[in-house]
């Protein structure tokens, strides 16, 4: 990878949120092949190009009501950076002229020298016309918060007096929580090599291995993270362990484990003493499962395969079963806004088969007695609730568990634990454990 310099910061950013919006390619991979010679730099390359994605929908009716004619498709790296300009321009730190003067820049280093002045022009009207526009803006739910209409939709009927709450909290910036490595280390002497580190954190009460730090950092300048006494995963995540809770010695499945966090949580939580297999589809996702694992100092057994296939053909059967199914994604939206781009109102018909299918592999994968952890990131009813009830009503020998009081409290759904973005500085995350009958 060629380490590139500060001044194609913009340039980069437009061409890289064009793969993203007008290519479908996911920002973590857009993002981790783009390095700079400057670690600040790549920084803000990232903060251009995400923050663009987490306000691109609102942008661009900006941009529209703007130009006299659209871009031509060829020309869509150049619509990406008059967008990265307004961004910087309505959300970012930058004066308003650097903004301007440095788009205009970079439409150069895009070797569009014609479209100099034409950006130059469009962005300084905005700055005339930036209250009028933004007041018309506001008046749409969509382009207020620069959702889909779509997911709006989908929102809409199961959280009546919650929307604006869950889009609003859903644009925030996550914040960085540690899972604590109890195999190795308890949580109140961790906290002591953060108050010698000087990093502000708290506690957080939901999970006994949690804590949220006060401000961001990159992973290796955490203290311990290198010797595999903490890992980066955020709360809501690290309740799967906890609420699913395997036996000493169990044969426990970790269906779709990539990239791993949970699979090392239930080791961690078990002090190494279960039998795992981890499953992912992506053999590349599945060695950094490996890497996770030899960094934290656990072991278990990880396939490269399809989990339906996996279960379906293993004539093992597991006491434990934690099935994170693929879905929608719409409770992380504040950590990948990518997926505002990405996601499509037709995945979640082929999602929800999916889901069905795998759950019903799983639990025919599952020792009587045994118990299942369904898991989404999804804050959609369609992910969640409906496709539990309609399980528990197919299936007699399925039995709901009840949940932890602490999470009862918060959980927004009546099947399972549904928690909404930014509760308790958590993602949005779905829970349902469900025990088979022995």
């Amino acid at each position: 990878m060629s380490l590139l310099t500060s001044n194609h910061i913009r340039s980069q950013a437009a061409q890289s949120l064009q793969l993203i919006a007008y290519e479908g390619q996911s920002a973590s991979e857009v993002l981790a092949a783009v390095e700079f010679e400057n670690p600040s730099d790549t920084s803000l390359y990232k903060a251009l190009v995400l923050g663009c994605c987490r306000y691109f929908i609102r942008l661009q009716a900006s941009a529209q009501q703007l130009l006299r004619k659209k871009f031509k498709n060829k020309d869509s790296d150049l619509f990406c950076l008059l967008l990265i300009g307004l961004y910087q321009i309505e959300y970012s730190r930058v004066p308003d002229h650097a903004a301007i003067s440095e788009t205009v820049d970079a439409c150069r280093l895009l070797k569009k020298e014609w479209a100099t002045k034409l950006l130059n022009g469009v962005l300084r009207n905005f700055l005339r016309q930036k209250d009028q526009l933004n007041q018309e803006l506001d008046k749409d739910w969509h382009t207020r918060f620069a959702f889909p209409e779509w997911l709006i939709q989908r929102i809409k009927p199961h959280y009546k007096g919650q929307v604006e709450s869950i889009l609003e909290h859903s644009n925030q910036q996550a914040p960085m929580a540690l899972r604590v490595n109890v195999m190795k280390i308890s949580r109140d002497d961790f906290c002591l090599l953060l108050d010698e580190a000087g990093l502000a954190y708290r506690k957080h009460s939901l999970a006994d291995s949690a804590v949220v730090l006060e401000q961001a950092i990159p992973a290796f300048s955490i203290p311990g993270f290198a010797d595999g006494l903490c890992s980066v995963q955020d709360v809501a995540a690290q309740l799967a362990a906890s609420l699913l809770r395997p036996n000493k010695h169990d044969k426990v499945l970790d269906a779709c484990a990539a990239p791993g966090g949970k699979t090392a949580h239930l080791l961690e939580q078990s002090a190494n003493t279960i039998s795992l297999d981890a499953v992912d589809i992506d053999p590349n996702r599945c060695f950094r499962i490996q890497e996770n694992l030899e960094r934290l100092e656990l072991s278990a057994e990880i396939h490269a395969e399809d989990a339906l296939f996996f279960m379906q053909t293993r004539k093992e059967h597991y006491n434990a079963i934690l099935l994170d199914v693929p879905c929608s994604a719409t409770g992380v939206i504040r950590r990948h806004p990518d997926i505002k781009l990405l996601r499509r109102n037709s995945d979640i018909p082929e999602l929800q088969q999916i889901q069905q299918q795998l759950l019903t592999a799983a639990w025919q994968a599952l020792k009587p007695g045994g118990k299942l952890l369904y898991a989404t990131c999804s804050i959609l009813f369609e992910e969640n609730c409906q496709p539990i009830e309609t399980f528990l009503q197919q299936n007699s020998d399925a039995q709901l568990q009840p949940l932890p009081s602490p999470l009862a409290k918060i959980s927004q759904s009546s099947i399972g634990c549904q928690i909404l973005p930014a509760t308790e500085d958590m993602d949005g995350f779905y829970y349902a454990l469900l025990e088979k009958a022995g």
